[in-house]
């Protein structure tokens, strides 16, 4: 029998984490994953825990069981194209994405079938990297289902380019729509492999960096290796239709923005932008953490933790953290 997800002596899942899949409205097969807490905890809830661009839930057995530990069931899924998901291409390898829509769709279609039939209100939402562009997108549907949103490292721009996002976004529709949308965007970055920790952009901590990077290594199905122009063009319409004096009005969910300081992969000055254009939303940046704060070194983590602490109401620390409260910008 095929199992659902995979585990490793460095990489526990989870106890008591049961997997799955449900339908897409386009009828394909998506992946997801529950986690109710045993922690003896008067607090409940659901945090929904949604990742970023080539992760697979795998990467966040760690993430889930803190929250498990602060009384929290948590509920996730792997977005369409990536990890245990339907590939929608006949290369699995090349992240690509019809419309952003149609992970707007899948969100929805997850919370209706699988976290709100399943598990315990009231609903938070803790999302990374491109996991937290999708929840923005999908504010309007969330606004009455959602009571507060964490967004560590928000995709709304990228860090290093020859192009503006203005000038990128323009050209990659416009090759989208010529026929080349299923092409990888610029150079292919492969799978990293674990002895490649030196220099990389995603965090300080090589324990959890050879953890991550082994899961692909040895379940090579999960992962993906570069965007294509199709989605390069759809993400960025995406975060274009965010800045907008409309968007600003009508957001209304309560949100905290986490932003590292030493973010080399999304452009963090448009996540402190938007931060500041948000009437509901708190800013606090990590100084010197990297793109990936849920898998940064616990010196990070820990801040990361004592915000989430701070914002989300219920949650209850493993241990009553004694840290100073950090600086809101």
């Amino acid at each position: 029998m095929t199992s659902i997800y995979f585990e490793t002596e460095n990489n526990p899942a989870p106890a008591g984490l049961q997997a799955g899949y449900f339908k897409s409205a386009d009828g394909f097969q998506l992946r997801y994953a529950l986690c109710k807490t045993t922690a003896e905890s008067s607090r409940q809830g659901t945090v929904i825990l949604l990742h970023g661009r080539n992760e697979a839930f795998e990467k966040y057995f760690e993430t889930i069981a803190d929250l498990n530990k602060r009384g929290f069931c948590v509920a996730t899924m792997d977005w369409r194209g990536q990890g245990g998901s339907f590939r929608m291409l006949k290369d699995a390898q090349r992240g690509y994405v019809r419309n952003f829509a149609d992970y707007r769709s899948d969100f929805e279609i997850f919370l209706k079938t699988i976290v709100m039939p399943d598990c315990p209100p009231p609903f938070y939402i803790l999302a990374h990297s491109t996991g937290a562009l999708i929840a923005l997108q999908s504010h309007e549907m969330l606004q009455s289902r959602i009571q507060r949103m964490v967004l560590a490292s928000p995709f709304l721009g990228l860090a290093r380019s020859i192009f503006s996002d203005r000038q990128l976004r323009p050209l990659a529709t416009l090759l989208a729509y010529a026929g080349f949308g299923s092409r990888y965007a610029g150079k292919v970055p492969l799978q990293l492999p674990p002895e490649s920790f030196a220099r990389n952009p995603l965090t300080h901590d090589q324990t959890r960096y050879i953890r991550n990077a082994t899961i692909t290594r040895d379940q090579p199905q999960l992962g993906i290796a570069g965007p294509t122009i199709q989605w390069l063009a759809q993400t960025l319409r995406a975060i274009h239709s965010i800045n907008t004096a409309k968007f600003y009005e009508s957001f209304s969910i309560p949100t905290l923005f986490l932003v590292p300081g030493a973010d080399r992969v999304v452009d963090a000055r448009a996540a402190i932008k938007l931060a500041e254009n948000l009437r509901t939303a708190s800013l606090i940046t990590i100084d010197g953490a990297y793109h990936e704060l849920l898998q940064e070194s616990d010196f990070y983590r820990e801040q990361v933790w004592a915000a989430f602490d701070a914002f989300i109401p219920g949650s209850a620390a493993p241990e009553q953290l004694t840290e100073p409260a950090l600086t809101e910008l």
